[in-house]
């Protein structure tokens, strides 16, 4: 007869508040199990840690002789004393009293003990054994206590949650970077980002509105940067002084979930993470992408005058900047009309240049963002400038015609913030059920 686990306790409670002398019921997968004549050494690992687990014939033969048929990666639940010893994980062990085998285990397809001997394409068709390995499963703890972060300053600075759809009758930003659907009789897409609703939520009312939520780009890339879903973090506020207000909000919720990572899970990160990035700058420096062109034709990088910035001019710039301004992070603002949607607004004087920006983290953009035009005359006629119809986002410029405040807002990629935050170098890696042009089971 199996345990009530209504009276299990996690590994970690009994490490840091367990009795010594009290009985306790744990229960977890098997990580290693050595055995030594009439003395059973199990490591037990849960959610929360690991332990070790003594089984002694003379204590309990019959948990002896179930200790004995175990194997790694079996479920199991065992009940014992909790005793002090020098010698095992915490300084202290379970003697068991009883044991009980709840689930067996096939022999492992992968090494989930060190993820290193097999390969990340492996490890995601095995994702399930893969994120039992502690330093796997620490990476969506990190963005767990992240994308918590974000919501909770939202929360607290008075934006209200929105959830949009991701089913839409136009694409968001234009391009051919969509995903085409079959919705019942009519062509559909997936959402590219919630932006079109965000602003609705703005001209609604709610003034400042967030979101956390998948998005999908059809993007045929093959980079350890990409992926053709991920989870974004939304904002839209409206009333603002300038773009310089949605870099404020920018800065201040990627520095929260940071800070609260290294909060929660510090010693961990350092343990498994040592490249993660635990000392935040005093300021975050501001450039134009003018400037930016300047100081990377100055470090011999080639990159024409107006052009958006690849993936290899924003890595050496994220060098640059650490250098010369010891910062990890900058904001890169007044990108090119010619390489930013139709929504955003362009710079009065220089209508070459946006009020807009990317926000990068060791050479990586990982939020992108700016004010919107919000005058009708000017949108309609920018729709029209991108050679996109605006029969197909009429419900979208009509919201104009009624009154629409200054507005802004930003999206935040929380794969990669976490990725840069942790260090690790496949943007897979931080994605549960990672989706590229490859991709799509599990």
């Amino acid at each position: 007869m199996l345990p009530s686990f209504r009276q299990r306790k996690l590994v970690r409670d009994l490490l840091e508040s367990g009795k010594i002398g009290q009985d306790y019921l744990v229960a977890g997968w098997v990580d290693t199990i050595r055995i030594h004549g009439n003395i059973i050494f199990i490591i037990v690992r849960d959610r929360s840690s690991k332990m070790q687990i003594v089984v002694k014939k003379n204590v309990s033969e019959e948990a002896w002789k179930t200790a004995r048929e175990i194997s790694p990666e079996y479920v199991i639940a065992v009940k014992g004393k909790l005793v002090e010893s020098k010698a095992a994980l915490g300084g202290r062990e379970i003697v068991a009293t009883k044991v009980w085998i709840i689930s067996e285990s096939d022999a492992l397809p992968i090494d989930i003990r060190d993820y290193t001997k097999t390969s990340l394409s492996k490890r995601l068709d095995w994702r399930f054994l893969d994120t039992r390995n502690p330093r796997n499963y620490l990476i969506f703890r990190v963005k767990a206590i992240m994308a918590e972060a974000a919501r909770r300053w939202f929360i607290d600075n008075d934006f209200t949650e929105i959830f949009t759809s991701k089913i839409v009758g136009a694409a968001t930003e234009g391009g051919a970077e969509v995903f085409s659907i079959i919705y019942f009789d009519k062509p559909a897409f997936l959402a590219q980002s919630p932006q079109l609703y965000k602003q609705m939520g703005v001209i609604c009312g709610f003034e400042k509105v967030f979101e956390i939520g998948p998005v999908f780009r059809a993007e045929p890339h093959h980079t350890t940067r990409h992926l053709t879903e991920y989870t974004s973090v939304d904002f839209e506020m409206g009333y603002i002084d300038g773009y310089d207000d949605v870099m404020d909000v920018v800065e201040s919720v990627v520095v929260s979930m940071i800070k609260e990572a290294i909060k929660k899970h510090k010693h961990e990160v350092e343990e498994y993470f040592p490249n993660a990035l635990l000392d935040l700058p005093k300021s975050i420096p501001r450039i134009t992408i003018r400037e930016a062109y300047m100081l990377l034709k100055n470090a011999n990088v080639s990159i024409e005058w107006g052009d958006d910035l690849s993936s290899e001019s924003e890595r050496k710039l994220g060098e640059i900047i650490e250098k010369e301004y010891g910062s990890p992070m900058v904001f890169v603002t007044e990108y090119p009309w010619q390489v930013r949607p139709f929504y955003t607004m362009r710079k009065e004087d220089e209508p070459f240049w946006t009020y807009s920006f990317d926000f990068l983290v060791r050479g990586l953009e990982v939020a992108t963002g700016g004010q919107r035009e919000h005058r009708y005359e000017l949108l309609l006629k920018q729709v029209e400038e991108k050679g996109l119809n605006p029969r197909n986002f009429e419900w979208y410029l009509r919201m104009f015609r009624y009154g629409a405040p200054p507005h802004g807002g930003a999206g935040i990629g929380l794969e990669r913030v976490v990725m840069q935050f942790l260090g690790v170098s496949n943007i897979r890696e931080v994605r549960l059920l990672p989706r590229d042009p490859e991709r799509l089971y599990p």
